[in-house]
């Protein structure tokens, strides 16, 4: 066990090992820094904050371990470094996945047209009803909330419509006789922006039997962008709502459909700035 003198010792060495080895340790925290920058942000964006305060503690943690047992060298800071990097990219590669997504995919989208209170209110109601209607009715549907993160191989392997939000389109679209009904609508601001889009299915093993194609299609998507799904089962009605590749909400009503456009109208959006 090192007493405080080794302790003392050991950082005057490393600050003399800093004044001839100083282009190298600097290399090392703007890496360190970046990988703090990223970490934090992503945890924060999937709103992970008690996962902040771990990363936090593991590096402290990691730090004082190493002070007390050996001379504290660039080669432990990036030992540190790496110990960090593989418990973050194990733990979070989804949110990572999904977040290095959307950067890419806002890069090469346009800015949506810009909304109003009314109007918001208004597509939230037309939606709520239409979503009520098919549900009644057992017509299936798939309704993707998008703030211009997906890949454009799902927009392409739909129809561009970028009509309105209304009630009948949304129903319109869905109709079992329609040629787009058996895809997802994806909704982008106050646009239905494409409709008979294929999305890519999750291939995990625990789902539930009753869950079918267009669940499947919610998780999936939902896994590796940030967008929330509205699902309608075809054989019971059952409205589901899915999110970071999981089923927020089963038997959702409509104050649950209400609640999941709220969000996506006054969170995603405008923490995107298209207000």
């Amino acid at each position: 066990m090192r007493t405080w003198d080794d302790v003392w010792e050991g950082l005057k060495n490393f600050f003399l090992q800093f004044a001839d080895n100083f282009v190298e340790y600097i290399l090392q925290f703007i890496l360190l820094s970046l990988l703090f920058y990223s970490v934090f942000k992503i945890l924060k964006t999937n709103k992970g904050g008690k996962f902040i305060a771990l990363v936090i503690f593991f590096v402290l943690l990691s730090g004082v371990i190493f002070s007390l047992s050996s001379k504290f060298t660039s080669d432990m800071l990036f030992v540190i470094i790496c110990m960090i990097a593989l418990m973050v990219f194990t733990m979070f590669n989804t949110e990572i996945k999904r977040s290095l997504l959307d950067s890419q995919m806002k890069k090469n989208k346009t800015k949506m047209d810009s909304l109003t209170v009314s109007g918001v209110d208004l597509i939230i109601e037309e939606t709520v009803r239409a979503v009520q209607n098919m549900s009644k009715k057992d017509i299936g549907a798939l309704i993707v909330l998008s703030n211009e993160n997906l890949p454009e191989g799902i927009i392409e392997s739909g129809t561009v419509v970028n009509a309105a939000i209304t009630s009948q389109m949304i129903e319109a679209v869905f109709y079992p006789k329609a040629p787009l009904h058996d895809g997802a609508m994806i909704i982008e601001g106050n646009k239905i922006y494409a409709a008979g889009c294929f999305l890519p299915l999750a291939q995990s093993e625990n789902l539930p039997k009753e869950m079918g194609s267009r669940h499947r299609a919610a998780l999936g998507v939902t896994s590796v962008a940030s967008v929330t799904a509205i699902v309608v089962s075809e054989e019971t009605g059952i409205i589901s709502i899915c999110k970071n590749g999981v089923v927020k909400k089963k038997y959702a009503d409509a104050a649950d459909i209400k609640a999941a456009l709220t969000e996506y109208y006054w969170t995603d959006l405008t923490a995107e700035g298209k207000f």
